[in-house]
């Protein structure tokens, strides 16, 4: 019997999971370009504020007046031919980023002809970072060319295992642009290609990292006004004196403007650790070699963007401990609160008690005057009997009667009066 092959027995036959095909086209959706040098990139990030609809709007414009089909409204990545070079978009969380190769200009960092970005581009969004990156060879032009960067912030490595230099000094030209250079020295045009973008990932990440100070800037003040009310509330608890309502109200207050404040940093500082993150990678992904007497990136980077980036965190961590020990504060008043209250209901229920014996002692003392003024009455009315009796020719006289009536009465009038109160009492009891 033969083999089956799994073109034979097909595997469309089984149920697929449709998160498969986004799943293994991940791996592919950003390919880096084949750049055959000398080679010039002009790179554009823009932030996207309405959820890319206007960047796909520009883009399918753009397509459409090349003669290329517009890109899928779920696409993110797309490309065409422009002039003699070749433009590439690319989608990513919060930006777009356009990208175009082609010929460098007769000198390093002299205005790149015939890319996109013209009087005619609209911006899909507020621009946020931009890259020109030339490849050239290795040759006396190109050593040349390292002069024009400026030397307080210049910083060159070698890359790719000694295949290449790349040097910057993180500076934006007359246009906007930070400018890079990369001396090939046997670069395939595969590594080209992924070294160039991971150099211009490097710089529009950090851009994007470095947002989050700004926000740690305008938060840090409102953080540590809150600490301040903190300390005075604490020290009010201390003194226990003080109104344990009004503070918990207080504290519910400032715990409430710490979360909001939380909230409205908690995507930007993450993003910005994220892209931090990122850039790291890229940096460790290139192979860079450090060169004596010059800084290298990854130096540099720590050195300018470590601090900012520990700001952040800073403001973070406190205000998560802020967060905490308000709350903390908080659970102790709320603990003091159910004391007070426990003793008002200890009092509360004494003097509740002291109530029910005083109305006790009052009842009892009310019985028994109303048991002798009943009795009064009753013995009152038996007079007349006894009196009639005595005018019938009674042989006892209507005082001896009435004498002998009183004990008889009031032991009467009692009987009465405490079956009425039993049978109170009893129902009373069924009602609870």
């Amino acid at each position: 019997m033969g083999r089956i092959t799994l073109r034979q027995a097909s595997l469309d036959r089984f149920p697929t999971d449709p998160r498969r095909a986004a799943v293994l086209g991940e791996l592919h959706a950003r390919p880096f370009p084949l750049i055959e040098l000398p080679r010039a990139l002009v790179v554009l990030a823009f932030m996207n504020e309405d959820h890319g609809e206007s960047d796909l709007a520009i883009l399918a414009e753009m397509s459409v007046r090349r003669g290329v089909p517009p890109p899928a409204k779920d696409a993110r990545t797309h490309s065409f031919a422009f002039g003699k070079g070749k433009l590439r978009w690319e989608r990513h969380t919060e930006f777009c980023t356009y990208s175009w190769e082609g010929p460098p200009p007769e000198h390093f960092g002299d205005p790149v002809e015939g890319h996109p970005f013209g009087a005619e581009f609209q911006a899909p969004g507020p621009f946020i970072a931009g890259v020109h990156l030339e490849l050239r060879p290795n040759d006396a032009a190109g050593q040349a060319a390292l002069e024009s960067f400026d030397k307080s912030s210049y910083c060159h490595s070698i890359m790719e295992s000694g295949l290449a230099h790349a040097a910057t000094d993180f500076r934006q030209d007359g246009d906007g642009m930070t400018r890079m250079l990369v001396l090939d020295d046997g670069l395939p045009p595969q590594r080209a290609g992924a070294l160039a973008m991971r150099l211009v990932e490097v710089e529009i990440y950090r851009t994007l990292a470095l947002l989050g100070l700004p926000l740690a800037h305008s938060v840090g003040p409102m953080v540590a006004s809150l600490e301040s009310r903190l300390m005075s509330i604490t020290e009010e608890m201390k003194g226990g004196n003080e109104d344990s309502r009004q503070l918990l109200q207080e504290i519910t207050l400032a715990a409430a403007e710490v979360e909001a404040s939380a909230a409205s940093v908690l995507y930007r500082f993450g993003a910005s650790r994220a892209y931090d993150e990122i850039v790291s990678e890229r940096l460790a992904s290139v192979g860079e070699q450090p060169i004596a007497g010059q800084e290298s990136w990854s130096a540099f980077l720590k050195r300018r963007m470590g601090p900012a980036m520990r700001t952040c965190r800073a403001i973070e961590e406190r205000q998560a401990n802020l967060s905490e020990k308000l709350s903390r504060a908080a659970n102790l008043l709320r603990t003091r609160i159910d004391v007070e209250l426990e003793h008002q209901n200890r009092d509360l229920l004494a003097s509740m008690d002291r109530r029910a014996r005083l109305q006790l002692r009052l009842q009892q003392t009310v019985e028994g005057l109303s048991v002798a003024a009943i009795g009064y009455y009753v013995v009152g009315l038996f007079g007349y009997v006894a009196k009639a009796l005595e005018y019938q020719g009674l042989p006892v006289s209507a005082t001896v009667l009435v004498a002998g009536f009183v004990p008889i009465a009031l032991l009467g009038v009692w009987l009465v009066v405490r079956s009425i109160r039993k049978h109170h009492m009893q129902g009373g009891e069924d009602g609870h």
